[in-house]
């Protein structure tokens, strides 16, 4: 069978290698891909880009089904088109999207199903929203309601953050349109995890836990960016923390989107604050897998991504599972130099052997062996120009290490990174600290 994954990043690039695994594929068409996809085993990318191309490759050449990787064309409503084309797809409709396309949308519906979170108000008027942020001072998180490639959060630990937030955004439009709509909403404290699963409209399929690092600098430092790396599992979703965001969480917001005519196919994405006395609350949802949680969480994948994502499509997600590598996953992002605010792109990138996310580093055993794979490349902001690979965006690689331990993971990561160079490249040194706690210890 043929696939067509949509997207340019190391998400994508981590979900046609996952699918180029499976024995039933022949060939994963990646649109646009990168320079990582551009050279993966049973991987063609295609530069194609608006819906109606695309559904027509998809037409053309009999493809089993089309895998949404980012949340733009969701939001733009790919799924719909492909669906009145009668052509299998896997994500959310554009209503069902709002989730993640309008952070006021989520808002009241988290509050009208009863889904734990924070406690909010949203604004388009300037004036309005400082008076807000004035009655409850700070801390206070100020989100830019539409989609900002994941850095239109700004948690502002003084009022005077708060007040350049709002002006920033709505008055400045820093985000532009995405910004007209703020939500302000109260600062929660503990610890956030990502908990993600697969949805066929009626039955949920949970994935492993993972836990990414926004900010910039080690020790959760600096600018908001859109990921400077994860792990997979996450320590703090116990099996407690699982079973009441199952319950409280994901099964409320797959019904609630039934109930309101937008039945929910894709994966759901739940970003948590875990606070072992306060609770679990839902930060955010996305529409999506997350970047960089997917490139850990796909390494440790041992089934068939194929039979999942074929399940949900036929609404019997009941009846499949899981299995996944006993192991940890750490990956760790390399950004360009500049990344987040102006990344510097053309930058020759060097250290890997090729662009195969698992030949990269000279390695070419399966994940599927008895010993396995320890370290991967993901390929995000990089292209193939005449032979030479280049930096084009503000992430660049992420390097994945898998072990015994988290220890281990994370060594074998940052082995894979100490390899490559990029001139003014940039990356944390402490991904996966939390995850090495254990009583106070490291492990």
């Amino acid at each position: 069978m043929k696939i067509l994954v949509i997207g340019a990043g190391g998400r994508e690039h981590a979900i046609a290698w996952k699918l180029a695994q499976s024995a039933k594929v022949t060939q994963v068409y990646v649109a646009p891909g990168n320079g990582g996809t551009a050279h993966e085993p049973k991987v063609q990318n295609i530069a194609l880009s608006d819906h109606e191309a695309l559904a027509d490759f998809a037409a053309r050449e009999g493809l089993r089904f089309t895998v949404v990787g980012p949340e733009a064309p969701l939001a733009a409503g790919i799924v719909d088109y492909f669906q009145t084309r009668k052509l299998a797809i896997f994500g959310p409709t554009r209503a069902a999207a709002q989730l993640e396309s309008s952070k006021d949308f989520a808002k009241q519906f988290m509050t009208r199903m009863g889904i734990p979170t924070a406690a909010y108000q949203s604004f388009s008027d300037a004036e309005a929203a400082h008076r807000y942020v004035e009655a409850q001072g700070a801390p206070i998180v100020i989100k830019a309601d539409g989609l900002a490639a994941g850095k239109g959060v700004i948690v502002a630990q003084t009022l005077e953050e708060a007040h350049e937030a709002i002006d920033w955004m709505l008055k400045d439009r820093g985000f532009g349109q995405a910004g007209a709509r703020v939500v302000i909403e109260a600062c929660l404290s503990g610890e956030e995890a990502s908990f993600i699963a697969m949805v066929d409209g009626e039955h949920v399929l949970a994935l492993a836990s993972s836990q990414d690092h926004k900010r910039l600098g080690d020790g959760d430092t600096g600018p908001n960016t859109g990921g400077m790396g994860a792990y997979s599992p996450a320590p703090v979703v116990t099996p407690d923390v699982h079973a009441f965001v199952m319950r409280e969480v994901i099964t409320k917001a797959v019904k609630g989107m039934a109930a309101e005519g937008h039945r929910y196919l894709g994966f759901l994405y739940a970003g948590l604050m875990v606070d072992p006395q306060k609770g679990v609350k839902v930060l955010e949802f996305n529409c999506r897998l997350g970047d960089p949680e997917t490139q850990p969480l796909l390494v440790r994948l041992r089934s068939d991504l194929v039979d999942l994502i074929e399940a949900a499509l036929a609404g019997k997600l009941n009846q499949v599972e899981a299995q996944w590598d006993r192991r940890h996953a750490v990956g760790v992002v390399l950004a360009a130099n500049g990344y987040p605010q102006s990344p510097r792109v053309g930058d020759p990138i060097k250290g890997l052997l090729n662009t195969g996310a698992a030949s990269s580093l000279g390695q070419t055993k399966r994940l599927a062996d008895p010993v396995g794979l320890e370290r991967l490349v993901f390929h995000a902001g990089t292209e193939d120009r005449s032979g030479e690979l280049l930096s084009s965006g503000g992430r660049v690689l992420c390097a994945v290490g898998l072990g015994d331990s988290v220890k281990l993971a994370q060594q074998h990561a940052y082995e894979s990174m100490a390899q490559i160079r990029l001139e003014g490249g940039q990356y944390r040194k402490d991904i996966a600290w939390r995850a090495r706690r254990n009583n106070g210890t490291l492990v």
